[in-house]
């Protein structure tokens, strides 16, 4: 597989003009001058700079909006994006991310990257026209960030690599594995989005797609317009599009954007509060390692295990440029010729938060998931494994709308009746990629206006147990 993206977080140093802590209101920033492009330096966090909250401010400007954001997977960087487009134009902002693995590094940056709106019998998923509308926007916008990074060398970045492919439309088709399996697919398939069409094929139409393809029951439902993204690619172009979008508004007229990574981890909720306006947590399954939250959220953890296949190049039978990725009992996201991924196991209550995989873990995933691929797929079993990767997800309850993300306020859950307010975005699963665009936006909304009752009450009904 080529290689990822790496950009160096775009940091800038911290002011150290806050106001006195016995005043009352935001802590007030001198402004700065807005540079043409963004710098790489070094910085320190105010959670290693505590004592800069103390210095009383000789020059005040606006008071601006403080927000942290743990967190820099789809949530996150979701998060980083709407607080940019949506925040008050006339107040200064600065949005301080943090990831001790950076952007990416944890369960996000493994996904399988197949995205499309429909859960595994080809049902839409509550409110899917909305996440799926949502989703293509902030794709859109990072491919073309990606693109205006290739073509005309707008980032100085010698460990940027923007030549590389971060979406394949090329679409998803699922075969039918039994034949009640077959029904359902064929009965949901009559309902299904414009923007994402499902298409009922026979065998022989599969097989036109992908000649290999095993159609047992003649029956596949295909989605022409689903697509396959690079999940690593992807989030580092967003969060390339999120420094182009504060320098657009900073230059344009509105107050000053900023924003800052640090690679730390965040131990406690509570040295946050003297800082921010509002913390957003989206720490995935990481946010139950808060002491503030540990055991408090209705989250189950599942670690999957994903497998990096490629076909030897003095082997015939590349996969088609155009043939779609594959759904089944597991799934096949083909990103070249002779490269895909495989996925995915699901080892539930695992506490294990490392991406690295042992030969061990890896030859289980390889014993569990080949079968069921080649089931589809038989050609699969010429490929060969050069590599695997894994990630801790955080499994939402069920409810009547199915597997909702857990979405609002938790002041109550940690115990604050401070001005700073502290928000969490969690459990979007194994669906992260397709839910953060819409629940960024509505916890940006949220954490601007300070008010959860814009929150649909569906994302927020989990607080009953709290």
């Amino acid at each position: 597989m080529p290689p990822a993206l790496h950009l160096r977080p775009c940091l800038h140093r911290l002011p150290t003009d806050f106001p006195d802590p016995n005043s009352n209101g935001r802590r007030c920033l001198q402004r700065a001058r807005v540079p043409q492009r963004r710098s790489y330096a070094n910085a320190s966090s105010p959670l290693l700079s505590s004592s800069s909250l103390l210095q009383p401010s000789s020059l005040r400007s606006k008071c601006p909006f403080m927000y942290a954001v743990l967190g820099a997977g789809f949530a996150g960087l979701s998060v980083v994006w709407h607080l940019l487009k949506h925040g008050p134009k006339e107040s200064p902002m600065r949005i301080d991310i943090y990831d001790e693995v950076g952007i990416g590094g944890g369960a996000s940056g493994v996904s399988g990257g197949l995205l499309h709106p429909y859960s595994p019998k080809a049902k839409l998923l509550w409110r899917g026209s909305e996440c799926w509308k949502e989703c293509l926007e902030l794709s859109t916008i990072a491919e073309r960030t990606m693109d205006a990074g290739a073509s005309n060398g707008m980032i100085q970045d010698p460990s940027c690599v923007f030549d590389e492919t971060m979406i394949w439309r090329r679409g998803i088709l699922r075969p039918a594995t039994s034949e009640k399996n077959m029904e359902i697919l064929k009965e949901n398939a009559q309902n299904c989005l414009k923007s994402c069409n499902l298409e009922v094929l026979d065998r022989n139409a599969a097989q036109c797609l992908i000649p290999d393809l095993c159609v047992p029951f003649n029956f596949a439902v295909y989605m022409p317009l689903a697509m396959n993204i690079h999940p690593k690619r992807y989030l580092e172009a967003l969060f390339l599009a999120c420094h182009h979008l504060a320098d657009e508004e900073s230059i344009s007229g509105s107050e000053e954007r900023e924003i800052n990574l640090f690679k730390e981890p965040v131990s406690s909720l509570r040295g946050l509060s003297e800082a921010y306006d509002a913390v957003i947590i989206c720490l995935g399954a990481k946010a139950d390692l808060l002491p503030e939250l540990s055991g408090k959220l209705p989250l189950r953890t599942c670690r999957g295990v994903v497998a990096e296949l490629q076909l030897p190049t003095d082997m015939g039978g590349v996969y088609g440029d155009q043939s779609p990725s594959i759904l089944s009992d597991s799934w096949l996201a083909f990103q070249g010729p002779r490269s895909v991924f495989m996925g995915s196991t699901w080892e539930w209550r695992s506490k294990n938060y490392a991406s690295n995989v042992s030969e061990e873990e890896a030859s289980r995933a390889m014993e569990e998931l080949l079968p069921k691929a080649s089931a589809v797929y038989p050609a699969i079993k010429k490929w060969t494994f050069v590599g695997a990767r894994a990630g801790l997800r955080a499994m939402p309850p069920l409810t009547p709308q199915g597997s909702l993300p857990l979405l609002g306020c938790v002041n109550d859950a940690i115990g604050t009746r401070g001005r700073c307010m502290y928000w969490l975005v969690g459990g979007l699963g194994s669906r992260g990629l397709l839910y953060h665009g819409l629940v960024g936006k509505l916890i940006a909304q949220a954490a601007i206006s300070s008010d959860e009752k814009v929150l649909p009450l569906e994302f927020t009904s989990w607080k009953k147990t709290l």
